[in-house]
């Protein structure tokens, strides 16, 4: 089933387009993306690369590569993060897309929290959704 999305920043210097289904819906609680989005956790949704396009100017598209392989994007205007990706293994070829960056309506069927042992000792998982590491 193909889907069409649309997100962008803060300052809307950087707008991109999905055209693919987002998959692989997780709420990351790693020191890293927490750090990364100034919040309890990061929710991500991951492309084949092939299916986002950037509609905007690459210029304000900034990378930082916060560990081996990781890498993360983010606006250099108003500093929103906006993408992950892994170069190592099997999804090197995917795109994570920061799900809080959606212009257009997305209600994922399934989610999951990673990293939970790296949680914020300030915030409880409350909700339904699997919870791993």
């Amino acid at each position: 089933m193909d889907e069409f999305h649309q997100g962008s920043c803060l300052c809307g210097a950087v707008r991109y387009e999905v055209s693919g289904q987002l998959k692989a819906v997780s709420h990351c609680h790693c020191s890293k993306c927490r750090k990364a989005h100034g919040a309890a956790f990061a929710t991500y949704a991951s492309v084949p690369r092939s299916d986002i396009s950037i509609a905007s100017s690459v210029d304000a598209l900034k990378r930082y590569q916060s560990s081996a392989g990781v890498t993360r994007q983010f606006c250099s205007s108003c500093g929103t993060s906006l993408f992950w990706s892994d170069s190592n293994g099997a999804f090197a070829d995917w795109i994570s897309i920061a799900v809080g960056t959606l212009d257009t309506p997305f209600n994922p069927p399934k989610q999951k929290h990673v990293c939970v042992s790296s949680k914020a000792s300030w915030f409880e998982i409350e909700d339904r959704w699997p919870q791993e590491g």
